[in-house]
């Protein structure tokens, strides 16, 4: 994608002033360092970090068919949730396939689902292809709205007292409409980190002024800002998919470990006799977490071996800042999938020694 092609966020010029490292991600500029991703990612492991995830997708729905139609097109069971309460699911083709994976918030009279950055137009092609002729109003409000995520054990003790309602009382995936700094937000008890945190939704008009709020706000308690690289290092201590590595099209939920949030017995939705097919005949690869030892790297792509023959891929793998070892995710036939179970790593024709372990690889201690 050429730069001029390429979308920024509304903080783009904070970045810059901050010497972030800018790259092209999902079709925007984004950050994704400011002084490093172990720093960074031990300050949100330690204390507290803010992200900007302003090019995250924004769908809104609503009408008298929208409850229907949105646990027709997810996998998850969206009558179960209140208002005020949020899911995670995915959309699935209707092969078991992902589309995307995503969050499903619940209001009064509407419901709204953030979307990955890089799926943003191929999921709004798919809702439009599936989307009733009437019941339903839908809506892309992406480029109206900014995100930005708070993330660390100090995360509730910073924001409780800029926050109304009241922040504490707020459980692990609910969500409250009320104000951050003065400014009007939606804030929920969301992250992709494994930490303590809040993701908070605000017009994009508003986020520069919300950014410089919150940083005076936060120097009490050390806060930074955080790129993606340290975005990517934390997800993966904590065995998080990410879409294009992980998961995809090729994938579907029950190979991925994403059983849990595919409801089978709630009725009709898209994909659903495929899965039911996986669930029936058994799958034939798991998605497992594993560590390497010495100074071996796994990264995306890597080959993984049994015996002299290659059986699995890596999908996701990093330095761990926390274990300070090599950590990795990657499918294999479920008879190697079990934690204790020794393997190779293929690194540029080298076979390194693998071990599966449980995951997640690191358990923060998040209240």
């Amino acid at each position: 994608m050429v730069e001029e092609e390429l979308k920024k966020t509304a903080l783009y010029e904070v970045h810059n002033s901050l010497g972030a490292k800018l790259v092209p991600f999902a079709g925007f500029w984004m950050p994704v360092q400011y002084q490093g991703i172990i720093a960074e990612h031990k300050r949100v492991r330690n204390t507290v970090g803010i992200f900007d995830v302003s090019h995250m997708g924004e769908f809104e729905f609503s009408g008298a068919d929208a409850e229907q139609f949105l646990n027709r097109i997810t996998i998850n069971d969206v009558t179960k949730l209140q208002p005020g309460q949020v899911q995670y699911s995915a959309m699935c083709y209707e092969d078991g396939g992902i589309v995307d994976d995503l969050l499903v918030y619940r209001f009064e009279d509407h419901f709204i689902l953030v979307v990955n950055a890089s799926n943003i137009d191929k999921n709004r092609e798919w809702i439009c292809e599936n989307l009733p002729l009437s019941g339903v109003d839908f809506d892309d409000i992406s480029d109206d709205i900014a995100l930005l995520s708070v993330q660390g054990p100090k995360s509730l003790e910073m924001l409780k007292t800029v926050t109304t309602p009241d922040l504490e009382s707020l459980p692990y995936y609910h969500f409250l409409d009320g104000q951050v700094t003065g400014i009007n937000a939606i804030v929920s008890r969301t992250g992709y980190t494994g930490e303590l945190g809040y993701e908070i939704y605000i017009s994009r008009s508003n986020s520069e002024e919300l950014w410089h709020n919150l940083f005076e706000v936060g120097k009490p308690f050390d806060v930074e800002p955080i790129g993606l690289g340290a975005r990517d290092t934390l997800r993966q201590e904590m065995k998080f998919c990410l879409y294009g590595n992980d998961i995809d099209a090729a994938i579907n939920p029950i190979e991925a470990g994403l059983g849990w949030i595919t409801k089978l017995k709630k009725g009709d939705f898209i994909g659903r006799d495929a899965l039911i097919k996986v669930k029936n005949e058994g799958v034939k690869r798991k998605l497992i977490g594993f560590e390497t030892s010495g100074r071996i790297i796994p990264r995306h792509g890597y080959p993984i071996y049994a015996g002299g023959r290659e059986i699995g891929i890596t999908t996701s793998g990093c330095h761990s800042p926390m274990l300070e070892r090599g950590i990795g995710m990657g499918y294999v036939p479920v008879a190697l999938s079990e934690p204790g179970i020794k393997l190779q790593l293929n690194v540029r024709k080298t076979e390194h020694p693998m071990c599966v372990v449980k995951t997640p690889f690191y358990s923060p201690t998040k209240t």
